[in-house]
């Protein structure tokens, strides 16, 4: 005779596998698809690398050029390039399988929030990106340059720290076009209500400053191309945080503040 207990216990260890099994498909499926990609650029690396370090290039003196310091550096930095540009483009594919495997353990109101709040999310990064890449690096490397004028310092780099800095720039600034969805976010689950946002609008204003101190470079042009685009970002999480919460639940809680 069979234990009952061993008996309830099949159906869940079953599940259980399935869902291993489903987890390891939609991660095969999702690294595949970032490989094809890949695949599918490499031999354009070198192009792709020197796309990326344009603007730099463009604000370096005349026949300026970067420098490699790893015997190695020529052959893999372009393809880290490549890599990280083909994981971008594959995202979206990434995602869904994401989706595909946990949306069915989601309320049918949170699939209807969560598909707009992920593709928002990812065309918010790209934004970020974009402008780090065409607003922030040639400001950046511009004023740099202006600096090493004076001292007679040529201004060079190693392929490297280029590429270390611009994934630092990359992902400071994806992250900070990601403010208008946290604070939605954050109003939409009840955690912060509309009104305190509007409350903490100084201390957040205060707060983009420092970030910006800390992660863009020592002079205060650098600092403004984060905090203003920081602090813009955040009014319009508070604007669309207004939109998503509803006119009636943001009275009610302007009197709850009162």
């Amino acid at each position: 005779m069979s234990d009952p207990q061993l008996n309830k216990d099949e159906p869940v260890e079953e599940t259980f596998i399935s869902h291993l099994v489903e987890l390891r498909d939609r991660i095969i499926r999702a690294g595949a698809s970032v490989i094809v990609v890949f695949v599918a650029l490499v031999y354009w690396a070198p192009d792709i690398f020197k796309l990326l370090a344009r603007p730099l290039m463009q604000n370096l003196p005349r026949d300026g050029k970067m420098i490699v310091t790893d015997v190695t550096g020529s052959f893999f930095v372009p393809m880290k390039v490549t890599m990280l540009v083909a994981f971008v483009i594959a995202l979206p594919f990434v995602l869904y399988q994401i989706w595909a495997f946990v949306a069915p353990g989601l309320y049918q109101h949170e699939k209807k929030l969560v598909a707009p709040l992920v593709s928002s999310s990812y065309a918010l990064f790209l934004c970020g990106m974009a402008f780090a890449y065409f607003v922030v690096f040639p400001t950046i490397f511009r004023v740099m340059a202006h600096y090493n004028a004076p001292l007679g310092a040529e201004m060079t780099t190693d392929i490297d720290n280029y590429l270390s800095f611009v994934l630092t720039m990359f992902l400071a600034f994806g992250v900070t076009f990601e403010v208008p969805i946290v604070v939605v976010l954050l109003a939409r689950m009840g955690v912060v209500s509309v009104p305190k946002l509007k409350q903490i609008r100084p201390y957040v204003i205060v707060g983009a400053f420092v970030i910006s101190a800390v992660v863009t470079p020592p002079d205060v042009f650098s600092q403004l191309i984060l905090a203003i685009p920081l602090i813009v970002l955040y009014e319009a999480g508070i604007i669309a945080a207004r939109l998503v919460v509803g006119k009636e639940a943001i009275k009610s809680e302007e009197v709850a503040v009162k």
